[in-house]
């Protein structure tokens, strides 16, 4: 990770995302004196399971991945953050390792806030913690579904699910294609199937006209058929 010099936080726009919109300008001003700005590089660990996180990140610009190694060595895709988000708000208000680790899935900007200076606000600025706790309850509910989810839907509506909620979350660029490009195996890890099951489904949606591919970016052509898909 390379370390840059990014805006003061009172004039940053990211924070109108996320939990730090809670803070007034003394709280910013002293989170803009002991952050620091890094740049990570796209496949570059932000940190890993089992690691103590001595802070929070607060995402400038880019996506990263939270993983779980699951028991037959595949990495299972929980979640992603993005532009705005906080990653590692689970680090205030309790100093257990991490359970998941965070990949950059492109080139990444992000403000590192030490926990004890985030920890002092924490403490004084109910709005700010109890929107903190609240992220973290989202969290947990998401978890949840995803457990639901992987226990009752079948590969093919699990994976029609994930194409609508990508696109949802990211977007479409001007040619209709999800703004986020994942390859075939994080497809696969968000998914919970193997990579070769993955390319095929992949190659019957678009053969059923569903999907339109063209290398790692993917169309939705037939959003109505995969929402009842995803409900089967």
């Amino acid at each position: 990770m390379k370390e840059l010099d990014l805006s003061s936080c009172s004039q940053c726009i990211v924070r109108k995302f996320s939990a730090l919109k809670s803070l007034d300008k003394s709280e910013l001003i002293h989170i803009s004196e002991c952050k620091s700005g890094q740049k990570i590089k796209k496949g570059s660990y932000i940190f890993n399971e089992g690691d103590h996180l001595k802070g929070v990140y607060c995402v400038k610009s880019g996506v990263c991945k939270l993983v779980k190694l699951s028991s037959n060595g595949r990495n299972q895709i929980v979640k992603f953050i993005k532009k705005g988000d906080l990653l590692g708000q689970r680090s205030i208000v309790s100093d257990d390792a991490v359970s998941l680790s965070a990949i950059a899935v492109e080139d990444m900007q992000v403000c590192f806030i030490p926990k004890s200076d985030i920890l002092t606000v924490f403490k004084q600025n109910t709005s700010f913690s109890s929107d903190i706790i609240n992220d973290i309850c989202f969290d947990l509910k998401l978890a949840n579904n995803q457990i639901v989810r992987m226990a009752h839907k079948t590969v093919r509506s699990r994976f029609a699910t994930i194409l609508l909620e990508l696109k949802e979350e990211f977007g479409v660029d001007v040619h209709q294609n999800i703004r986020l490009k994942l390859s075939r195996e994080e497809y696969a890890n968000l998914v919970g199937t193997a990579t070769e099951s993955m390319i095929r489904m992949f190659a019957n949606f678009s053969k059923e006209k569903l999907i339109a591919l063209n290398g790692k970016e993917v169309g939705i052509m037939d959003q109505e058929r995969l929402k009842q898909i995803a409900e089967e």
